[in-house]
């Protein structure tokens, strides 16, 4: 990239002669290098330099990355369920939120930690009460689609400060179906992956 970066427009023989390798050795090289946005060739010009810069790079990285590819199981309980089973659920999955769904894994609600603290510090009797007195009901939830790409679902997450986003598959008559969960932790493994820690 120096060499392009300096005396471009330059061709692929020269840039593999000045480093004593073949064309069809540095090819691949140079592929990758204009694929990410550093580098442009015209014919009979050469390969020269553009100089992506490193957050337009990282855009595109999550940008081409959707939320199915990094997408959980979702924990979920019944409308029914009371509180108390909400926050044996929520220890036992370890998780910070549940979605409340009904027979037919549709979405009904969301619970956070923050919503089961709040009912626990009175003098209710949780296991006679049901999440549907405490959980954020439709259409109040902020959910993504599948197909929707990572920095969509991140820009999300950052917007309505949640920690966690309901991953869901639209059906007829506003339904939305329950098929997965991204949280921050999900985007966190993925950047640790990228960046080749893993």
């Amino acid at each position: 990239m120096e060499i392009v970066k300096n005396d471009g427009p330059i061709s692929a023989e020269e840039i593999a002669s000045r480093l004593s390798i073949s064309k069809a050795a540095i090819r691949p090289h140079l592929a990758s290098l204009t694929l990410s946005g550093f580098l442009a060739a015209r014919p009979r010009v050469g390969y020269y330099y553009v100089g992506k810069d490193r957050n337009a790079l990282i855009a595109d990285i999550f940008r081409e990355i959707k939320v199915k590819d990094i997408k959980s199981v979702p924990v979920v309980i019944r409308e029914e369920s009371s509180v108390y089973d909400a926050i044996v659920t929520l220890f036992l999955e370890d998780v910070g939120t549940i979605y409340v769904v009904d027979d037919q894994a549709i979405l009904q609600g969301v619970i956070s930690r923050k919503d089961l603290l709040k009912v626990s510090m009175g003098n209710n009797d949780l296991s006679k009460m049901p999440v549907g007195v405490v959980m954020t009901r439709m259409p109040n939830i902020v959910t993504v689609e599948p197909e929707e790409n990572v920095l969509e679902m991140a820009s999300k997450i950052i917007e309505y400060e949640v920690d966690s986003l309901p991953v869901v598959r639209p059906l007829k008559d506003d339904a939305l179906e329950v098929i997965g969960r991204v949280t921050k932790t999900n985007l966190t493994r993925l950047i640790v992956e990228i960046a080749g820690w893993g």
